[in-house]
């Protein structure tokens, strides 16, 4: 696939009536991915440099356990926000290489409605249910 940027209208959003994942919509998923890397960055530096700057010893214990559990939390959440930029990069290269909006299962397309809300899905809505059937399943064995 073409690396080639594709001028987008500001107010373009992918429709059913044109082609599957022509120049527009690849362009259009791009932009939205990066913009989305983009955020996860920036609150992530913002959140190291809470955690830089939470070096100080609280003198009360009720103080020290509340400011513990707030770097825990922002621990996990800059650990999640690592995992979704991970996932974002992926999905990048599957743009690239022309496999993206393609369920990895099925290989059906995986749908714009469901590519709009989690633009780094990589199953399709059905396949996605099968594979949390079979989740389930599992952990009650």
């Amino acid at each position: 696939m073409s690396g080639m940027a594709v001028p987008l209208p500001p107010d373009y959003h992918p429709t059913d009536d044109e082609p599957f994942m022509n120049d527009r919509q690849r362009a259009y998923f791009r932009a939205k991915l990066l913009a989305w890397k983009e955020d996860l960055l920036r609150e992530s530096e913002e959140t190291l440099e809470s955690l830089q700057d939470g070096g100080i010893q609280e003198p009360d214990i009720a103080d020290r356990a509340t400011t513990e559990t707030n770097r825990a939390l922002e621990l996990r959440t800059r650990d999640r926000a690592r995992k979704l930029i991970s996932k974002i990069d992926a999905a990048l290269g599957r743009l690239d290489d022309g496999s993206y909006g393609y369920c990895l299962e099925t290989g059906e397309p995986i749908g714009l409605r469901r590519l709009e809300a989690r633009p780094i899905a990589t199953l399709s809505l059905e396949a996605q249910e099968r594979h949390e059937r079979r989740e389930r399943t599992h952990r009650q064995d």
